[in-house]
């Protein structure tokens, strides 16, 4: 689904940045240039955004190092 019309950038974009490693919504801000044109989109894409990273960090918990 499109998230920020005026750079059409998708919720699936967003996902696909944290888990390439973004921890900062400003990284996926600037990496995707999200809330750059009117910001409407800002509040929804940073609400995926945080739903992605706790899923990321989630899945992490469920493994432990093995000594």
């Amino acid at each position: 689904m499109y998230v920020c019309l005026c750079k059409a950038v998708t919720d699936n974009q967003i996902r696909e940045a944290v888990a390439n490693g973004a921890t900062r919504f400003g990284q996926v801000r600037k990496e995707l240039g999200l809330a750059s044109q009117c910001g409407k989109c800002g509040i929804f894409a940073r609400d995926i955004f945080n739903d992605s990273l706790d899923r990321t960090i989630d899945q992490e918990s469920l493994f432990y190092a093995v000594s």
